[in-house]
């Protein structure tokens, strides 16, 4: 902001404190410099706090315009002062190492400071990122952005690089706080803060810090910030509670995508329709009348091939569409349509259909689906087994040793339990997708985390807004469910699924580490963001401790790294949402593709490689503007990953690139698969891990203790693990030696004590 009036008053505050040194004998610790000396003044009117350092001043707030001040006093180490026509006080108190900045709300309902302005920004942004502010293709991006601080931002800082060194302010209170961007002439930004009337907290504040110039310095303050906070809780600790989480050590995310009874190899295709009698087809043209546009196609591909001497393709899908639906069904069972089943079939059915768990349900329908398609199908113990217990036995064989595997939902494991089994056997750490963000009055199978056994919740334990208003689920459908009322309900699913006989080893939880806090405002049940938070936290540590299963959820911000242990979204998060060329435009080249899938295939969202624009590329993936400011606080606590729907091997063009980043940050690689795509992709990400899962087993048990930019490019970097442990990427084209070793372009050269390994990306 401009200055808008002559100053009425200026307080200087000479204040001179010496600090302690830290030890820099290890490397056991991210090594930050020395803290020198500081003093500060402010102006009150403006409200515009000045620091300085070595001789050299710098502004660590842009004045606002001048307003009235009164109440000012001042002692030996701090001012106070009041706004009275915003309703507002401030206090700025010195402390050993920091400036403690503290603003009260005595009535207003916002409040908008700092506005801060520097040459570049260091802000975790995801991982991190390092944005110069007169950077076009930044400005682009972040022209009239207005950002939720607590979801954007993975931790409770933001870096402001001045001339000679930075300013860095950490947040005191995390909920109701807004970012907003402005980029004319250059990149600044404005911290804003609702007090919202329910909630009884009318402070909001700061500590300014005064550090070198770097990102390891601004990692080593925040990191002592997280330990003074008792906030730090590593995986060895962790591990200490569920030794499973071990298993995470050295080992790739992959999401198996094996949502269906029958595959296509499991049909013998030309024998199938003299299997396909008239009371057959007829029961399940009643079950697919509620599959709407799917379950017709379906049905008319069973009339279709009737006709035939051949079986299409998309008739293939049509028909196990149809079949895989029908089978998920309690009402697929009819005497007079099944009149031929086994033994276990009449074992099921004597229990009562109403009676049996889902698994069972399941088991049943696959031995009544036998019973009709006879020779036409193998066993039922085989359906299936070329996505799930096959898969797994190529991949131990292919050398997988370590793995985290996740299910879309945990109706895959109810179809087939054994996969579940095998993959513990196998030393698998197995997970299912699960969510309690958004709730739905309708039921639809499709979408079983939004539909819970108390249907009360859809009225009594909804989020309203200020205006009474319910807020919308995910996708704008049905509605955000209170954390704070979805206790019994997580117990009474968990109950349910782990009785099914499945058993899982770890578990994904969509959103609750992902920083989405709301209040409600529903007279019924008034819940501010902070209350939100607790909630998630408490369900997720629940599931955690009661079922002791290692827990991740989506992004990972760090208010949730003691409840977590792996996380997927903030090495890559979900690229620019509201772009309609990779959302809707279907014929647009950057069209990441539907949701969708036929016959349980892998979604097109996940599987088909797309380019990013030039804008994008620049912003979430050119390794120039990263910084591994989250791994440098948190690289021993939480394992960190990519979003789902932006997998490794996703963005066309860049898989070279991110594979070299995921050796330098200490990243998993994720993928998707299933057979075809085992099949397709299997000897590129064998040859991959066996280079990234001995690092990563090795580095992920030590803190990230230096990270350095080595070229003027910024496109080689090193990143170093503990005492002996230090990877160089080169992401350039060019070969690049750094005391005395040719690290050739494109390519990691890993350091391991005496040992010294290269590995080249793959070209595109």
């Amino acid at each position: 902001m401009k200055r808008t009036a002559i100053f009425i008053m200026v307080v200087v505050l000479l204040l001179q404190v010496v600090v302690g040194c830290e030890s820099n004998k290890t490397t056991e610790q991210v090594q930050t410099k020395q803290y020198a000396d500081f003093t500060f003044d402010v102006k009150p009117e403006t409200f515009e706090v000045f620091v300085e350092r070595d001789g050299v001043k710098e502004s660590a707030s842009e004045p606002m315009p001048a307003r009235k001040v009164t109440n000012v006093q001042k002692g030996e180490q701090e001012i106070t002062w009041s706004y009275p026509d915003d309703q507002l006080d401030v206090s700025i108190k010195k402390k050993e190492e920091h400036l403690q900045i503290t603003l009260i709300s005595t009535g207003t309902e916002s409040f908008s400071w700092p506005t801060v302005k520097g040459s570049s920004y260091m802000l975790p942004l995801g991982e991190g990122k390092w944005i110069p502010a007169d950077d076009s293709k930044w400005q682009s991006f972040l022209k009239e952005e207005s950002l939720s601080f607590a979801e954007s931002f993975s931790m409770r800082f933001f870096a402001v690089n001045k001339s000679e060194y930075a300013l860095m302010y950490v947040v005191d209170n995390l909920f109701n706080n807004t970012v907003d961007f402005a980029v004319d002439p250059t990149i600044a930004f404005t911290f804003s803060h609702e007090f919202p009337t329910i909630n009884p907290d009318k402070t909001y504040g700061f500590r300014l810090y005064v550090t070198d110039n770097d990102p390891v310095s601004v990692a080593g303050v925040y990191k002592r910030y997280v330990k003074e906070q008792g906030e730090l809780l590593t995986l060895a600790e962790k591990a200490k509670a569920n030794p499973n989480i071990e298993k995470l050590y050295g080992a790739p995310h992959f999401y198996l995508w094996n949502k269906s009874f029958l595959s296509v190899d499991d049909v013998k295709w030309n024998a199938l329709k003299t299997k396909l009698n008239e009371n057959f087809i007829r029961a399940l043209e009643q079950i697919l009348a509620s599959n709407g546009e799917d379950g017709k196609e379906s049905i008319q591909q069973f009339r279709e091939i009737q006709k035939q001497d051949y079986v299409a393709d998309y008739q293939k899908k049509a028909i196990l569409s149809g079949l895989n639906y029908a089978m998920r069904s309690c009402e697929l069972y009819n005497p007079k349509v099944f009149t031929n089943v086994d033994e276990k079939a009449k074992e099921l059915i004597g229990k009562g259909i109403g009676s049996l768990t889902e698994s069972q349900l399941y088991d049943l329908n696959k031995r009544l689906l036998k019973s009709v398609l006879q020779n036409v199908v193998p066993p039922v113990e085989q359906w299936g087994n070329a996505d799930s217990t096959d898969l797994l036995k190529e991949m131990k064989a292919a050398g997988i040793d370590q793995a985290w595997i996740g299910l879309p939902d945990w109706t895959a494991a109810y179809m087939k339990p054994a996969f579940i089994q095998q993959a513990n056997e196998t030393g698998y750490l197995i997970a299912s997708y699960d969510s309690y963000h958004s709730i739905h009055k309708e039921e639809n199978p499709d979408w079983n985390t939004a539909i819970f056994k108390d249907k009360s919740l859809y009225e009594n334990a909804t989020i309203s807004k200020k205006n009474g208003e319910k807020k919308a689920g995910f996708l704008q459908q049905g509605r955000l469910l209170n954390p704070t009322l979805s206790l019994p309900s997580v117990k009474q699913r968990m109950e349910e699924i782990m009785s099914n006989d499945v058993a899982f080893n770890s578990w994904f939880i969509d959103v609750d580490a992902a920083g989405d806090f709301n209040d409600d405002y529903s007279p019924q049940h008034t819940t501010t963001e902070a209350e939100d938070m607790r909630a998630k936290l408490a369900r997720m540590d629940l599931i955690r401790d009661e079922k002791e299963l290692v827990i991740g959820s989506e992004t990972g911000n760090d208010f949730a790294s003691r409840s977590i242990a792996f996380a997927h979204g903030i090495e890559t998060p979900v690229i620019k949402w509201a772009d309609p060329d990779m959302r809707k435009n279907k014929q647009s080249p950057y069209y990441v593709g539907g949701y969708w899938s036929p016959a349980g295939e892998i979604p097109e969202r996940y599987t088909k490689q797309v380019p990013i624009k030039e804008e994008y590329r620049h912003v979430y993936i050119d390794p120039a503007y990263s910084l591994p400011l989250y791994k440098l606080v948190y690289n021993n606590t939480v394992i960190t990953s990519h979003h789902w729907e932006w997998a490794s091997l996703k963005i066309k063009g860049e898989v070279g690139t991110r594979m070299l980043k995921e050796l330098l940050y200490n990243v998993p690689p994720l993928y998707h698969l299933d057979k075809k795509m085992w099949d397709a992709e299997q000897q590129l990400i064998t040859n991959y891990l066996k280079v990234w899962s001995p690092f990563h087993k090795k580095a992920v048990q030590h803190e990230m203790a230096d990270y350095r930019v080595l070229s003027e490019d910024r496109l080689v970097q090193k990143a170093v693990y503990g005492d002996d442990l230090q990877v160089i990427a080169n992401f350039s084209e060019q070969d690049f030696t750094y005391e005395g070793q040719v690290v050739k372009a494109r390519s990691a050269l890993i350091i391991n004590g005496n040992d010294k390994q290269t590995f080249l990306a793959p070209s595109e």
